[in-house]
């Protein structure tokens, strides 16, 4: 019983949303398995850095002006909404713009990232799977 009782209190001292789904830090990778990011603690929200890229992704990369893609930072500033979504910055090395974005996290092992050109106008979603 007094093992419980510690537990119960740490439950509660959780945000629900990290109850909920465990939480987006770690190190992801996209639908191909082209690109790696780690997800980190960064200023007051996350952000996500590249950590791996493919050849064919660097050589994309390098053609939309982003030289170094390995290091860049493709998530920024992300922060969590009442909704449960999280709002931030999304950079598209491919093109060398960076968007106003979400993510969802569908489950522990998923989340979607998405970037709207304006308005929810030219909206893209990329899917996103938990390596570790």
């Amino acid at each position: 019983m007094r093992l419980l009782v510690p537990a119960a209190i740490m439950l509660i001292a959780v945000p629900a949303s990290a109850q909920r789904t465990g939480g987006w830090e770690g190190l992801w990778r996209n639908a191909a398995d082209s690109v790696r990011i780690k997800v980190a603690r960064c200023g007051r929200g996350l952000c996500g850095t590249v950590t791996q890229a493919s050849a064919k992704a660097r050589a994309d990369a390098a053609a939309g002006g982003t030289d170094q893609l390995v290091g860049t930072q493709l998530f920024h500033d992300f922060r969590e909404g009442e909704d449960g979504l999280w709002y931030g910055q999304v950079y598209v090395p491919d093109i060398g713009q960076t968007f106003d974005g979400t993510i969802e996290q569908v489950d522990r092992n998923t989340i979607v990232g998405t970037g709207c050109l304006f308005a929810n106008f030219g909206c893209k979603s990329q899917t996103w799977r938990r390596v570790r």
